[in-house]
């Protein structure tokens, strides 16, 4: 089993910036791609950000392209997601997810592909 535990959502007004934190357990740690979805009420889930095992490999969604950064500590067992210049659409529930990888293989887009998903943590944006 892996664990993952999100936190640090809140409210933040738009244009403003917020950090979200995904700590994971259970499996190495570097053994996992890992990945950010969100979905709004009545939405669909939809991809954030992706990382590779070693974070050499970073992908996004086109409506967070260029706003949002996705990183990770080893040291720490944590992926982070830098939120800035936020919008109201950007209101949704975040959760991480993580891929049990082999070599090479790089992060997967579809939410359906990972195994191991955490609880979510509640970002919304509004003045």
């Amino acid at each position: 089993q892996v664990q993952l535990v999100e936190s640090g959502g809140g409210l933040v007004r738009p244009g403003g910036s917020l950090r979200i934190s995904c700590a994971a357990s259970g499996r190495t740690f570097s053994d996992l791609n890992m990945a950010w979805f969100r979905q709004a009420p009545g939405k669909k889930r939809e991809l954030v950000a992706t990382i590779s095992r070693n974070g050499a490999l970073t992908r996004y969604g086109d409506p967070v392209s260029g706003r949002f950064t996705i990183s990770r500590d080893k040291a720490k067992n944590t992926v982070y997601l830098d939120m800035n210049s936020l919008k109201p659409e950007d209101t949704a529930v975040y959760a991480c997810a993580a891929d049990v990888a082999r070599w090479m293989v790089p992060p997967p887009l579809a939410s359906d592909d990972y195994d191991y998903w955490g609880q979510g943590t509640q970002v919304t944006v509004s003045s």
